[in-house]
C-alpha cells in the first residue's frame, strides 16, 4: 500500500493549488475533457471477494492531462494487492481521448483509443468486456502474472449534459494483439450535483459539493459469440464530494447482476486536479 501513502501525501502538498468538480463515475467516462493545460491526478481503487478466491484491492494511479480543448491524455499504472497471496504491479495504460464537435450538442461523442500493456493478475476492473467474470479474479497471483496482455481498447463516448444531469454511454471494443478476437462491452451512468444552486457563502457540506448518480456496465462477449451469455454485469449508486481545498473522494457499492459476475464490490478513490500546471513552473522560473 505505500503508493497510496505516497499519493495522499503528494496530493495533500498540493492542496492549495487547483480545485477539482469530477463525476463520480468509476467505469463509464462521460464527454467531458480536461481542461487544456491541466494536471489531474487520481487514485481509484476496487475491493472484491470472488467466491472462490480471496479478497482484493485493484487499484490504479492515473495522470491526466488536458493536451487542447478537444484532446486529452492519461497515463495508468496499475497494481493489486491479494489476501492470503502477494501484491504485484500488473503494468501501465496509456489513453487518449478526442472530441470531434467542440460545442455542446444534443448527443456529444468522444473517441478514445487506449494502448494495455498488464498481465493476468490486473484487478482494477475499469472496464467489463468478453466474457470477463469471478473466475478472471480467482487465480494465485504466481499464475496469473505470466499471462502477458497487449491490448488495444476503443471507446464510442455519447453524452448530455440536461438541466444538471449528465448522462452518459460507453460502447466498448477490445482486441488483444496476440490474434484473440474481438471483444465487447458497455457502459451507462447518469448522475447530478444535489444542488445547482451555488452557495452565497463558503461551505464545506453545502449541496453542490456532491454529486450522486448511478451506473452499469458489464460484457457483450465477443465476435464469435456476441450477446450476454456468460457475461458479467455491475450495478451500483455513486457519490462524490469535493473537498475546499479541491481534493474530491468517491466512493460506490456496486452489485454483481448474474452468477457470472463477482458478488460484490466497493470502489473507492480520491482526485486532485492541479491547474495550469506547466504554467505554474514558468511563473516560478520567472
Amino acid at each position: 500500500m505505500k503508493p497510496a501513502v505516497v499519493l495522499c501525501l503528494l496530493v495533500g502538498f498540493l492542496a492549495s493549488i487547483g480545485q477539482a468538480q469530477e463525476r463520480p463515475y468509476f467505469v463509464t467516462y462521460s464527454h467531458e475533457m480536461e481542461e487544456p493545460g491541466n494536471l489531474e491526478i487520481e487514485f481509484f481503487n476496487a475491493v472484491g471477494k470472488p467466491p472462490a478466491g480471496n479478497r482484493f484491492i485493484g487499484s490504479n494511479i492515473e495522470f491526466e492531462y488536458g493536451a487542447t480543448s478537444w484532446w486529452t491524455m492519461e497515463f495508468y499504472l496499475d497494481g493489486q494487492v491479494t489476501q492470503h497471496d502477494s501484491t504485484i504491479f500488473t503494468g501501465y495504460r496509456w489513453e487518449n481521448r478526442f472530441r470531434p464537435l467542440l460545442r455542446e450538442h444534443w448527443i456529444n461523442p468522444v473517441i478514445y483509443i487506449e494502448f494495455e500493456n498488464i498481465n493476468g493478475g490486473d484487478k482494477a476492473l475499469r472496464e467489463v468486456v468478453g466474457h470477463d467474470g469471478k473466475q478472471d479474479v480467482s487465480g494465485p497471483n504466481a499464475e496469473v502474472r505470466q499471462e502477458k496482455k497487449r491490448e488495444m481498447e476503443l471507446k464510442l463516448i455519447l453524452g448530455r449534459n440536461y438541466r444538471g444531469w449528465n448522462i452518459s454511454e460507453n460502447i466498448i471494443a477490445e482486441k488483444n494483439l496476440a490474434n484473440q478476437p474481438w471483444e465487447f462491452g458497455y457502459a451507462v451512468g447518469a448522475s447530478r450535483p444535489l444542488s445547482l444552486a451555488a452557495s452565497a457563502h463558503n461551505c464545506t457540506f453545502c449541496g453542490e459539493k456532491f454529486q450522486a448518480g448511478v451506473e452499469m456496465y458489464g460484457g457483450l462477449g465477443d465476435r464469435y459469440s456476441f450477446g450476454t451469455n456468460q457475461t458479467s454485469h455491475y450495478l451500483g449508486p455513486l457519490i462524490n464530494w469535493t473537498a475546499p481545498n479541491g481534493i474530491t473522494f468517491s466512493f460506490s457499492p456496486q452489485f454483481g447482476l448474474n452468477d457470472y459476475s463477482i458478488p460484490r464490490l466497493y470502489r473507492f478513490g480520491v482526485s486532485y486536479e492541479i491547474d495550469q500546471l506547466f504554467s505554474r513552473f514558468h511563473r516560478g522560473a520567472r
